[in-house]
């Protein structure tokens, strides 16, 4: 391709919009709804499942839903270094295939190390991915104080080729969560840093953090190295995308966009549209109650649950990889009044 007018740096990479270290020139990091797309996995034989995972890729995009690959729904602590290289190029081929050559691709790199983040965030970048998306290790959580973990987020960022979105879910890390003042001090103190995904439910903390990144002056102040990718702050649930809107949050990384992408995806451009027409404010109010019930069903049986809904929506999902286990019958049936015709057109 030539030149791209980006600081003269020549794409090397083809329909990639790549240059020689992985890092994206032309996908921008937007304001919107994304989606952590499970890992799916053969019966019987646990290999990848690459056909579904590309069909389910594209058909999210079709509904304007951004993935998020290898993170913590695609499992990705139960796969390898090179089944994360694959699953991404899986993702860029599927995408580029379909027309969705704009859309952007992160990924979820972190692990135990720096080190081997670091190696991570490399090989994310060589096989296609825009952005990366890192959570701290809680295996040593009870040694990880405030200033080892800021110097673990930015020795990230510093060495990662793309740009790097925090992850902060207690949960999934041993219960280390950042506050409000490390995640603005480090969006203020590392330019590769491109956002934070807030799975610890705090709109508090998510309101504090925008009331510092999304002034204005912030980014005048505290330029990106890459200017396609601005400081985000993105909620990990989708139970209050519409409130998130009004303190300048920019959308969500959230499950249930994987089963309701229309509904998740209309529901951010609703609430986005009623800040200049608070007409729209009663149905967006609506939509997201809808959204909000359904996302706590998801979040009751998680990657189980979020895996047999799309078997019975889409016929593909299949179970989690041993030693997680599949969902328990009893839950089936809660979980399971998403796939009726009456609940499906509520939600999409």
């Amino acid at each position: 391709m030539g030149s791209n007018g980006l600081n003269g740096v020549k794409d090397t990479n083809g329909a990639n919009g790549a240059h020689a270290n992985g890092a994206s020139l032309s996908r921008s990091l937007k304001p919107g709804i994304y989606a952590p797309i499970p890992s799916f996995f053969v019966p019987q034989t646990e290999d990848l499942d690459l056909e579904s995972f590309a069909s389910h890729v594209v058909r999210l995009a079709k509904a304007n839903i951004h993935p998020l690959i290898s993170g913590s729904m695609g499992e990705a602590i139960h796969l390898t270094h090179a089944e994360r290289k694959t699953l991404i190029q899986t993702a860029r081929r599927a995408l580029d295939e379909a027309g969705f050559t704009d859309v952007p691709i992160i990924a979820g790199t972190g692990t135990g190390s720096t080190r081997e983040t670091i190696e991570l965030c490399h090989e994310a970048a060589e096989a296609g991915a825009d952005y990366t998306i890192v959570i701290a290790s809680g295996y040593f959580a009870g040694a990880l104080n405030p200033k080892a973990l800021k110097t673990f987020f930015t020795d990230v960022a510093e060495k990662s080729p793309i740009p790097v979105i925090i992850y902060n879910f207690p949960a999934a890390s041993g219960g280390i969560d950042l506050d409000s003042d490390l995640i603005t001090g480090l969006a203020e103190q590392c330019p590769n840093l491109c956002g934070v995904k807030l799975t610890c439910g705090n709109v508090g903390k998510l309101t504090r953090i925008c009331a510092t990144v999304s002034e204005t002056s912030f980014a005048t102040q505290h330029p990106r190295k890459n200017p396609n990718a601005p400081f985000l702050v993105l909620g990990g649930f989708a139970d209050f995308i519409l409130p998130s809107t009004y303190v300048n949050a920019h959308g969500a990384i959230i499950g249930l966009g994987n089963v309701a992408p229309h509904a998740t995806a209309r529901l951010f451009e609703l609430s986005q549209a009623t800040l200049q027409d608070p007409s729209l404010l009663p149905e967006a109010q609506r939509l997201q109650g809808i959204v909000a019930r359904g996302d706590f069903t998801i979040a009751k049986t998680s990657i189980a649950g979020t895996k047999f809904l799309l078997e019975k929506l889409y016929g593909y999902g299949g179970v989690p990889r041993t030693p997680l286990p599949p969902i328990e019958a009893e839950a089936r049936c809660v979980v399971g009044a998403f796939s009726r015709p009456g609940a499906r057109t509520r939600r999409t």
